[in-house]
């Protein structure tokens, strides 16, 4: 019994150290740094320079406070579910019971205390909380470039200086990839929760769970119709 349970207890650890492996090593392939091959993020990245480029050549720019507009409201969406998913975790704690009964019942379902589950929930928890406060710097960086987006002058303005304009282009430009880079970290956090799911039934089902979505989100950055599309 007690070797069983030092191989249980060791199938979750390496369960666990995989699925960190995993996700960093995805965050290393989508920020480029693995491959050559032009990731959907770097892709869009370039985009969202070239639209920095593009919005001072005009005077009015309600289109672009409007897409500012969009982002910060789809950062604020998934800041407000990560809260309400920490909640669910919360309740998870007071619940741990009912819900270790429904997990024995499972036909891949491992055998778990109640300290291994709370020790889960408080693994998911830590997760969400990443996620969120990612989006939330996420949200405020987004708000700095609609700043610095106000502070960028025409580019056909005679009485400014060129240079100064390029500069001004060049650091709403970096704001707005930084707010982006910390948004997909966000959701990186929430897609990998997905995977994280798996362990509460067990550590094989974790390991299996965890290179599902590790393949999903592969194939978005490196083979998907949006990166095709935006590549081309």
């Amino acid at each position: 019994m007690a070797l069983e349970s030092f191989h249980l207890k060791f199938a979750d650890a390496a369960a666990l150290v995989f699925f960190v492996a995993v996700w960093v090593l995805f965050a290393f392939a989508a920020s480029g740094r693995l491959s050559r091959r032009t990731t959907l993020t770097q892709a869009m990245n370039r985009q969202r320079e070239e639209w920095m480029r593009t919005m001072a050549r005009r005077e009015l720019r309600m289109i672009d406070t409007g897409i500012m507009a969009g982002l910060q409201q789809g950062t604020a969406f998934f800041a407000s579910t990560s809260i309400f998913a920490i909640g669910g975790c919360v309740a998870l704690l007071g619940a741990s019971e009912e819900v270790l009964t429904v997990l024995r019942d499972l036909p891949f379902g491992a055998e778990t205390s109640r300290q291994e589950f709370e020790l889960k929930v408080l693994g998911l928890l830590v997760i969400l909380s990443y996620s969120f406060f990612k989006f939330g710097w996420a949200y405020r960086l987004f708000n700095y470039c609609s700043i610095l987006v106000g502070a960028v002058p025409v580019l056909k303005d005679e009485n400014r200086d060129g240079h100064d304009t390029a500069k001004a282009i060049a650091r709403a430009a970096r704001m707005n990839v930084l707010a982006g880079g910390h948004f997909n970290s966000g959701l990186r956090g929430i897609f990998f929760s997905i995977g994280y799911l798996g362990w509460f039934i067990g550590p094989a089902v974790f390991a299996a769970t965890t290179i599902f979505v590790f393949i999903v989100l592969l194939r978005r950055q490196f083979f998907s119709a949006a990166r095709a599309a935006v590549t081309d």
